[in-house]
């Protein structure tokens, strides 16, 4: 049984989950889930944090950077930039899933 301690330090870790069309298609067919996480946290405490909040086996943990966009905020204000973050795919072993729908988005 995971303290309160432990469970909040996951909790900073996993944000949210990222729910597309194309994330909701892969965990569908291939069993990979896509989660927000935070940029300082690496693959393995990212698989430990899915492993102890879900109940899962994880088998693999691919990351990526998202570099903030260059957006238009109003003819005023000219430009500004959306927020960088980073994104952890997570494949599970065959026959596990998450509802990522319940967990919300």
């Amino acid at each position: 049984m995971l303290s309160n301690e432990q469970l909040n330090y996951y909790r900073q870790i996993i944000r949210r989950p990222v729910v597309t069309e194309k994330s909701m298609r892969k965990s569908e067919q291939e069993s990979v889930y896509t989660f927000e996480v935070d940029p300082s946290a690496n693959k393995v405490e990212i698989r430990r944090a899915v492993e102890a909040l879900f109940n899962v086996t994880v088998t693999k943990v691919n990351t990526m950077r998202v570099m903030g966009k260059t957006r238009r905020r109003s003819y005023r204000h000219g430009m500004g930039r959306t927020a960088e973050r980073k994104k952890a795919m997570v494949t599970l072993a065959p026959g596990e899933s998450i509802d990522v729908v319940e967990m919300g988005g």
